[in-house]
């Protein structure tokens, strides 16, 4: 009895199923760390006006060029459990407010490298999570003291404020070349908008290759690309001025009754009255449309070259296979509801704006629907040399557009090119030296990571980094609290009153969400890794050359 008790004492009790992996402790801590730290070196390197891009080939050979800290990490596929958290707020960033995708990265990462050695040398996680805490609240809350509120009131001002904005966040990004004008044409797209919501869905882009940045142009509505034309199409009018919009999900072609049935005659007299109607039904569903006094009729299915014909012989403008995001643009524009049937339209149906017309833009042929009854929208028509570069224009230009609209809802700004984190660096290590025990190394630390933004602008524009931060924090403590990196002139200047300004509400996201993922790793000391079976469906363990046959033979399985 004895033995048999102190045999099940001594045997290892197996909880996990075999080929889990189980790694634990302050060795898997300071792993974590490890893999958060080599994501943020990739994309350190794109922070600020110097920043380079990076160019991603995916598994179909696609090639992407950006240097958006979203973007980039999103098509990196990383695949580490605790690394791919700062990929979480980094896409947090991008969608909450738009831009600060990289100082975001970047900031989480340093606030792990700098309590790295408290890790190594026994300090609590727990206790590092609590000062990291309670330095990120003091750090909002000095954001929200320092910031300068602009008068909405006065137009003029409250307008030159959003396109300072919206030119800080291009300064970084490719097209700098062309901030003015991408500058004016981002405040006057989100101006345009509904003042209420701001709803940056109704700003469409489209992407047309060919000419230079500055034949990009701005519509006052809705714009897409000319649908496939039937025969009778170049005889349609091609412009109206306040038309009724009627948008169809039905088919006008005469194959779609022959498709849909099947019918079995007796005399060739039956066949006839069967195609007179196929003919008849038709032509009743074009009355029908002509009859709601739908002057431009769009569907998401094709129009045939019957329909097309019947409508330019009436003077009515048609297209049909309307892509859906395009059609969803159109009736939140003009009105009106999407139609599946051309019985009982009512006028409350049918959508209307100021002008239709059809129009040449480069290579393309364009419908644009401009002074919109229903909703105020507007589009983006981008130009360029290639794709890849239209397409970095795009995302540059959504991380203005977002910030624009978060610098209308919260007029208030800081200066930009690292002097915010400079001055709430020494705002901290001021704090922390009026407190006992921990908590005071634990907040320098915060507050020695927040110098990674002006240190890695320095790095990127080719600085003597150590000499400028050594420059910024004598001038910081003398009471200069806007002064930080001047990349025109290798120096420090007062960025306020050089226009780089910034919305608050970025830095108190990124330094919140920073704070937070920073937190997250560190809560963490173990991570198991539950291994598919190979019978279970997952990827099983690899058999050599030869073997498969073997081991379906030992389970009794038919070789096939």
């Amino acid at each position: 009895m004895a033995n048999s008790r102190l045999g099940m004492m001594g045997a290892p009790v197996i909880v996990l199923k075999e080929g889990t992996d189980q790694s634990q402790g302050t060795p898997q801590l300071l792993s974590n760390i490890g893999a958060c730290m080599s994501i943020v070196t990739c994309v350190a390197s794109t922070l600020g006006p110097r920043g380079m891009d990076k160019l991603i080939v995916n598994g179909r050979r696609e090639a992407t060029i950006s240097n958006d800290g979203a973007t980039i990490l999103k098509l990196l596929e990383i695949v580490h459990p605790a690394a791919k958290t700062l990929v979480d707020i980094a896409r947090a960033q991008d969608a909450e407010v738009g831009d600060g995708t990289t100082s975001v990265v970047l900031l989480a990462g340093e606030m792990l490298k700098e309590c790295k050695p408290f890790i190594e040398e026994g300090v609590s996680p727990h206790t590092i999570i609590k000062g990291y805490r309670k330095a990120a609240l003091l750090a909002t809350q000095k954001i929200r003291e320092l910031a300068v509120t602009i008068d909405k009131s006065d137009k003029a001002a409250f307008r030159d404020l959003l396109i300072k904005c919206a030119g800080t966040s291009m300064s970084s990004k490719l097209i700098v070349s062309q901030r003015p004008f991408f500058a004016e044409m981002v405040v006057n797209a989100v101006t345009m908008l509904d003042a209420e919501d701001l709803d940056e869905s109704l700003i469409g882009v489209k992407k047309i290759p060919g000419g230079g940045m500055q034949d990009s142009m701005l519509v006052r509505g809705v714009a897409f690309k000319k649908t496939f034309a039937y025969a009778g199409f170049e005889q349609q009018p091609k412009s109206f001025t306040d038309p009724k919009i009627l948008c169809l999900n039905v088919e006008l072609e005469l194959k779609a009754e022959k498709d849909n049935a099947e019918v079995r005659i007796d005399a060739v007299s039956e066949y006839q009255a069967i195609v007179d109607a196929e003919w008849q039904i038709i032509y009743s569903k074009l009355e029908a449309i002509v009859k709601t006094g739908a002057k431009v009729v769009l569907s998401k299915l094709p129009i045939g070259d019957l329909a097309t014909q019947y409508f330019a012989d009436r003077d009515i403008f048609c297209a049909g296979r309307v892509p859906a995001d395009d059609m969803k643009r159109v009736i939140q524009a003009v009105g009106g509801q999407v139609q599946s049937t051309t019985s009982d339209i009512s006028p409350h149906h049918l959508g209307s704006c100021g002008r239709f017309e059809e129009k040449q833009i480069g290579g393309e042929r364009f419908n644009l629907f401009e002074d919109c009854k229903a909703a105020k929208t507007c589009t983006l028509i981008l130009r360029g040399g290639a794709e890849q570069f239209i397409a970095e224009v795009e995302r540059s230009l959504h991380d203005a557009i977002m910030i624009v609209k978060r610098a209308i809802k919260n007029n208030a700004v800081v200066a930009g090119g690292g002097a915010i984190e400079m001055e709430l660096s020494r705002y901290l290590r001021e704090y922390a030296r009026d407190i006992k025990g921990k908590q005071q190394l634990i907040i320098s630390a915060f507050a020695k990571s927040l110098e990674c933004i002006p240190r890695q602008l320095a790095d990127n524009a080719g600085f003597d980094a150590t000499d400028l931060l050594n420059k910024l924090r004598m001038t910081h403590a003398q009471g200069h609290k806007w002064d930080g990196i001047d990349i025109d002139s290798e120096d420090v200047r007062d960025n306020m009153e050089q226009f780089v300004w910034e919305p608050a509400l970025i830095k108190i996201n990124a330094i919140g969400s920073a704070a937070e993922a920073a937190c997250l790793i560190l809560s963490v000391d173990e991570t198991i890794k539950n291994e598919q079976s190979d019978m279970g469906g997952g990827p099983g363990p690899k058999l050599p050359p030869g073997a498969a046959g073997k081991a379906l033979k030992q389970r009794g399985m038919p070789r096939r």
